[in-house]
């Protein structure tokens, strides 16, 4: 008996999934996994030194939440200062990462705080999001209203940057949401972001379902493209990174570890060679791999400590 349900269950889920595309998106997003459980958003400085909490309203109904960590040769005189100063201190003209993370989690999981407090010490203003039903943030998700939450936290940063240059780092499911921003820029204004940083990145997300773990099981099955990896379509997830590529002209620098057993660095790869060849500035177009036995797997390349150095160095190469 218990063989037999195992196996109704195992045939059901690529039907269920076919017929309810919500429950796809529910996989994908994975925003109900609320990592730390009890966080308190509120007061990042639990988890972060030198650090605000604020939120920033993308249309009515969606408010989402945003810690911004200062660069290291601010800490010390910002100490007892409000959120209007730590504004003003964005056009220092100390660069500033806007840091899309992955799927599941929150701004406060671990390898995320990590990330903040490397690039923070490093001399980086960090702008973390926690997009539209995630962490604190109401709404929904969805991949047109992630577009949405990033376009207003970039003119928010803009409007406060002066000169200071502004980076979109994606992570993972982050990597399709930031190229997806700048295309809606570059649509809007003909914006050329500064540069962009593609950490575990895939070509779009019907490839990266085919790729990840999870499905391994399910590749054999009968129908396995037809009942999951098109519904990602029917489910309105895209994230054509592939295709994005081809058009921006922005700089990209591209990190993958060769040990990422969530997005194989063969879909990152593929990436940087499709952005090289589609762009006139070939210099402006990077890839990094690390390898296995540093351990960074998927979600852990924030631990090297060169990582500041070598986003300056990329910026100090497209300059």
């Amino acid at each position: 008996m218990l063989l037999l349900n195992v196996l109704i269950m195992y045939v059901s889920v690529p039907f269920l999934i076919r017929i309810f595309p919500s429950l796809l998106r529910k996989f994908v997003y994975l925003n109900f996994l609320v990592v730390p459980l009890w966080a308190d958003f509120q007061n990042p400085g639990i988890y972060l030194n030198h650090t605000v909490n604020f939120y920033l309203t993308s249309e009515p109904g969606v408010t989402f939440g945003v810690w911004h960590a200062l660069p290291h040769n601010r800490w010390k005189e910002s100490e007892g200062k409000d959120l209007s100063w730590h504004e003003e201190a964005l056009s220092d003209a100390n660069p500033i990462i806007i840091y899309l993370h992955g799927n599941g989690g929150t701004r406060a999981t671990s390898h995320r705080v990590k990330f903040i407090k490397v690039m923070s010490e490093g001399g980086f203003h960090v702008v973390a999001v926690d997009y539209r039903g995630y962490a604190d943030s109401t709404g929904e998700p969805s991949e047109d209203g992630f577009t949405k939450d990033i376009l207003c936290v970039y003119d928010w940063v803009k409007e406060r940057s002066g000169s200071s240059t502004v980076v979109l780092w994606g992570h993972s499911l982050g990597t399709g949401i930031s190229t997806n921003t700048a295309m809606k820029l570059k649509k809007k204004d003909g914006t050329v972001l500064d540069a962009i940083v593609l950490e575990a990145p895939y070509t779009n997300i019907r490839e990266a379902a085919a790729n990840i773990p999870i499905t391994k099981i399910y590749r054999k099955f009968p129908g396995f493209e037809y009942l999951i990896l098109d519904t990602m379509a029917r489910a309105d997830m895209h994230f054509p990174n592939d295709k994005n590529v081809k058009v921006l002209s922005n700089p990209f620098l591209i990190l993958h570890s060769e040990d990422d057993m969530v997005i194989p660095v063969h879909l990152g790869r593929k990436l940087f060679e499709m952005a090289y060849n589609a762009s006139t500035k070939k210099e402006n177009i990077k890839f990094i791999s690390f390898p296995p036995e540093l351990g960074f797997g998927h979600d852990h390349i924030s631990s090297h400590p060169d990582l500041p150095s070598i986003l300056k160095g990329f910026l100090e190469s497209i300059q």
